[in-house]
């Protein structure tokens, strides 16, 4: 068994923590302070080729493979989370399922200037009243025949890359069953940025991912070409949830990231710091902790690898994926605790990165998922009837 990762990706992790320490790094706490998204941070990411990473060369990737792009991702996370989501989300959530399921026309048309960041995508899977419970989607699309359009009603709730200057296609899971059916149906449709009847929503006030474009989403008898119908009728829902399962790995790299900054600050920090007359690091209570997150970290990468190579190589990871995110994201949520806690007062301050991950942590344990959804695949695949 070698757990070693490619020459290449180890380069390509080189590439992207340089870029990240140099572009990001310093502006991560102004972006953070002043909710800023910058579109020109986006843009220079796509010319590194992250937004193509596991898209075949014809689109404009590079035909890479996905443990790559987890390794990227994972890359942003130390640095920053908004940055991090922002590729995660444009490729996983964004790009893949148009990708994964479009047709050739669509591919042509949409993915070209996803591939390269000259534009993003968002998902409008979540409503106000379905989050966990997707299936309880609300939104409706009927099709006029007559005029050949789709024409949807509803809204979309916690939407990423859905509202920024750059975002070009928004795609959104709706009910396309005859009102009144008892056989519920749910397909995916592609809505371009600017559609009349297409409103994206203020940005939210969030506790985290200060940085990053989330908003809501509202329809109104927006009209779309039938032939942006994503998929085959119905099949909106089962699709998307083969989408997420890679979605989830994505996450747990993202947090895997935020665990080695975690653990990285402390033992920094640990080293610099002298309390009663030493450095606070020759401390069992502290020396033990950073031991602790050197654990978390060593254990997120290892599930999140196993979980991205098995998709790689073709084989079912439904499980792994579960695993991996619940694990990787619950650690970080306790690496970004315990790290704020070695630092101290300072810590509590805006200005340390290690401030800004804790805020930013806790969304990872609910988004693309929640840890109850994982732990009720999990549970699942044990061969329990769980509910």
């Amino acid at each position: 068994m070698d757990l070693t990762l490619p020459e290449e990706t180890e380069q390509l992790r080189a590439v992207v923590r340089d870029f990240a320490e140099r572009e990001i790094a310093p502006h991560a706490e102004a972006w953070d302070r002043d909710h800023h998204f910058p579109v020109d941070v986006v843009r220079a990411m796509g010319d590194l080729g992250l937004f193509g990473i596991p898209f075949p060369e014809r689109f404009g990737g590079s035909d890479g493979d996905f443990i790559s792009l987890c390794v990227a991702i994972e890359e942003l996370g130390r640095v920053d989370q908004s940055m991090a989501i922002t590729l995660e989300a444009g490729v996983g959530l964004g790009a893949n399922p148009i990708f994964q399921f479009g047709t050739d026309e669509q591919r042509e048309r949409w993915l070209p200037d996803l591939c390269s960041g000259r534009a993003l995508a968002g998902f409008g899977l979540t409503e106000p009243d379905a989050g966990s419970d997707a299936g309880g989607t609300r939104t409706r699309a009927l099709l006029d025949e007559a005029a050949g359009e789709w024409v949807i009603n509803g809204e979309k709730a916690f939407i990423t890359n859905s509202g920024s200057d750059i975002t070009s296609v928004v795609t959104v899971t709706a009910r396309t069953d005859s009102p009144g059916s008892d056989r519920p149906e749910i397909s995916a449709i592609v809505v371009p940025a600017g559609t009349p009847g297409f409103e994206v929503q203020p940005p939210y006030r969030k506790m985290g991912w200060h940085a990053s474009d989330t908003h809501g989403l509202t329809f109104q008898d927006c009209r779309v070409p039938a032939e942006n119908l994503l998929g085959a009728q119905g099949r909106g829902f089962a699709n998307f949830l083969s989408i997420l399962d890679e979605g989830r790995v994505a996450i747990a790299a993202l947090a895997v990231g935020v665990i080695q900054c975690c653990l990285d600050e402390s033992v920094r920090y640990a080293q610099e710091r002298n309390a009663f007359g030493k450095a606070i690091g020759t401390y069992q209570a502290v020396a033990f902790k950073c031991a602790d997150l050197a654990v978390m970290a060593d254990t997120a990468r290892a599930l999140t690898y196993k979980a991205a190579w098995l998709k790689d190589q073709g084989r079912p990871f439904k499980r792994e994926a579960a695993v991996a995110k619940l694990y990787a994201t619950e650690a970080a949520v306790t690496a970004t605790r315990e790290a704020t806690q070695i630092f101290g007062g300072y810590g509590f301050m805006d200005e340390t990165p290690v401030a800004r991950q804790y805020r930013d942590a806790k969304i990872l344990e609910i988004g693309e998922g929640t840890s109850e959804i994982q732990r009720l695949v999990i549970a699942r695949d044990l061969g329990l009837p769980v509910a």
